[in-house]
């Protein structure tokens, strides 16, 4: 645990109690710094903009934001929906059932933006599908005794390697957006540092599951060192890769 603790918890979603509403904002954007700065003070900017256009921001890839679900659970008309399209593992397409990429008349299924939530979360079926890919990929042993006390998996021994070397991870959203991520954004090193697991979590990390919730959750620790922007006024979500501490 990072001895900076927050003061405070602002709320960004689309409920009328929200800072953007509150605020009457036209967008907002972020740049989450790396965990790695979390006992440091170390920080980056939040910026909140009232003007009105639909110019893009240069280098910044959009998708547009899905219409929230007609659900009896109130919380689902508060999230930001993205389309996810396809989640891709060192360059192969993972089969994905389609029910799970979009929400349907009950709010099950479908993909949320959450700074809130640490690490991304995938529905159980979700996560087995792009768990079982990394492992047909990846060429070390695993390690089911590090799974088990980091609650992480999978994990594979990376000792005797100078350079650890896993397979990308890509997420693309409709309209052809892709979110390539860095390595320290999916694969983090635990223990003695000889073990490295994915940063991914489902169900029996996160909790049980909340019947008629989204399928994915994109959480901070897959946001890191992104640029991102809830463009409102236009109704799209961008992201364009870059170091988020200020000294750089």
């Amino acid at each position: 645990m990072s001895i900076y603790q927050p003061a405070g918890i602002a709320g960004f979603g689309r409920g009328p109690e929200s800072v953007p509403s509150q605020m009457n904002l036209k967008r907002f954007s972020h740049c989450l710094v790396s965990h790695r700065f979390d006992d440091s003070p170390e920080s980056s900017d939040l910026v909140l903009d009232n003007s009105s256009g639909d110019k893009k921001t240069n280098g910044v890839s959009y998708t547009p934001f899905q219409k929230n679900p007609l659900s009896k659970n109130p919380a689902l008309s508060k999230y930001y929906y993205v389309t996810l399209r396809k989640i891709i593992v060192g360059g192969k397409k993972v089969r994905i059932p389609s029910r799970f990429l979009a929400p349907d008349s009950n709010g099950n299924g479908g993909s949320i933006l959450d700074s809130g939530s640490t690490f991304t979360f995938m529905e159980r079926p979700v996560f087995d599908l792009v768990a079982q890919e990394f492992e047909k990929q990846v060429n070390y042993t695993r390690v089911r005794d590090a799974e088990k006390q980091s609650g992480l998996s999978p994990c594979f021994n990376v000792s005797g390697h100078e350079t650890a070397s896993f397979p990308g991870l890509t997420f693309q959203f409709r309209g052809g957006a892709k979110m390539t991520l860095p390595l320290t954004n999916y694969f983090s090193l635990v223990g003695k540092s000889d073990v490295a697991c994915l940063t991914i979590v489902s169900d029996d990390v996160a909790g049980p599951g909340v019947a008629g919730g989204p399928a994915v959750i994109l959480g901070n620790y897959q946001q890191q060192n992104f640029y991102v922007e809830y463009d409102l006024e236009n109704e799209r979500f961008g992201f364009r890769s870059q170091s988020c501490t200020k000294s750089v």
